[in-house]
């Protein structure tokens, strides 16, 4: 590392990167459709009910806010005689062992992937993007607490969240007595099938993804990276400590309030591309974020370090603030609400690919409701459970419709 004190980073007009193109009416296709791209793990002799009219159900009982394998199949027991008609069960309907035996069969990776294409496809586009838009990608883990593999511990998957959407973009299985580092380089792969590219694109995660491999893998690929530096990488995280963080201004300051509670967060930036640079691959900038929080006239303070691969005149301090928000997305809008509105860690769905199954329909579910302009998702969930009819028109329809 350079001796010299790394200047302070100067206020720049970032480039613009732009917006994705939105898709066009004639580009929507309906669930069905997108599901015949799921193969069928099922012998072909004896076969009675259709993959594609099969995974429908499950994704519609799960949007209307079922919440295990026996309450999918209850869904479709209690609907209408038209109703089944329409999702193609005119001459009776499964029973619940039928429905289980399928879904814990799939390959669930490659259901996550179509769902999530099907997702974005549908998106609606947002309001217009601001002048410096750039697609940010949240990457978290979660562990299925009422799960168990063959050797007794619980299943793990890896996420990425497109924090501009609310859809899972893709969703990979950790290998058993492994952890998400070999799932990261995967989990791109996935993302880059169902978005086509992953030029341009920002990725943030948390403290355990800041690993060189990974910044030399997004990197690679056209990517960037925004990440945390903690114990896991000491020699980084002494080199972000000792920087001139006393002579660097704010670049960026936020207060907010509620719950009782008043926070301030600062943000100081430096440019670190310099001689001898820093201990991480690609860095071009690094960050500290205070935040103060004060909370029944108690104060405390927590000071965070990241580095980022982009330069100064794309992310400002005000970018970096927000950005380093969205980590979160994921925890909140995704996993939280797995927990609290499905029930997911007192789901014990232990058989084969299951348990990834049934957190793939939840993820759409969430998504779904998201991109129809839903806040409460158990609110969205109950009244789609109200609205069968609605709920199968606009999931089978080539055109996006909310509930």
């Amino acid at each position: 590392m350079a001796s010299s004190p790394i200047p302070a980073l100067a206020v720049t007009t970032p480039v613009t990167e732009t917006a994705p193109t939105p898709v066009t009416e004639s580009e929507h296709g309906g669930l069905r459709q997108a599901l015949t791209e799921v193969p069928d793990p099922r012998d072909p002799r004896g076969v009675r009910y259709p993959l594609a009219g099969l995974l429908v159900v499950a994704v519609c009982a799960v949007l209307a806010g079922a919440s295990s394998f026996a309450a999918i199949t209850d869904w479709l027991h209690d609907l209408d005689e038209q109703a089944q008609d329409r999702l193609g069960f005119a001459r009776g309907v499964p029973v619940g062992t039928t429905v289980w035996r399928l879904l814990t069969r799939l390959d669930a990776d490659l259901l996550s992937t179509v769902l999530a294409s099907w997702l974005r496809t549908r998106a609606r586009p947002a309001a217009p993007p601001p002048k410096r838009y750039r697609t940010v990608i949240a990457v978290d883990g979660k562990t299925l607490r009422g799960t168990r593999r063959p050797d007794g511990g619980h299943v793990h998957l890896l996420s990425a969240l497109d924090t501009s959407t609310g859809v899972v973009l893709a969703q990979v299985t950790v290998e058993a007595k492994s952890n998400e580092i070999p799932a990261f380089a995967p989990l791109l792969n996935a993302i880059e099938t169902v978005l086509g590219s992953l030029v341009g694109l920002l990725f943030i995660a948390d403290a355990p993804h800041t690993q060189t491999a990974h910044a030399h893998e997004i990197a690679a690929r056209g990517a960037h990276l925004m990440i945390p530096a903690k114990g896991n990488q000491p020699t980084l995280f002494k080199q972000l400590k000792a920087l001139p963080w006393p002579q660097i201004p704010a670049g960026d300051s936020t207060r907010d309030t509620g719950h009782g509670r008043r926070e301030t967060r600062t943000v100081k930036a430096i440019t670190v591309r310099t001689p001898g640079g820093i201990a991480f691959p690609h860095a071009e900038q690094a960050i500290r974020i205070t935040r103060t929080r004060t909370l029944g006239g108690k104060t405390s303070r927590e000071t965070c370090h990241y580095t980022v691969s982009l330069p100064a005149n794309q992310a400002q301090p005000a970018d970096l603030q927000d950005w380093a928000r969205r980590e979160w997305h994921i925890e909140n809008r995704i996993h939280h609400v797995r927990d609290v509105t499905f029930r997911e860690d007192l789901h014990q769905a232990r058989t084969g690919t299951g348990p990834a199954v049934i957190a793939t329909l939840r993820n759409t579910a969430i998504g779904y409701h998201r991109t129809n302009g839903e806040a409460n998702i158990a609110r969205a969930t109950r009244r789609a459970n109200r609205r069968p009819h609605d709920l199968i028109t606009a999931v089978t329809s080539s055109y996006p419709t909310t509930q």
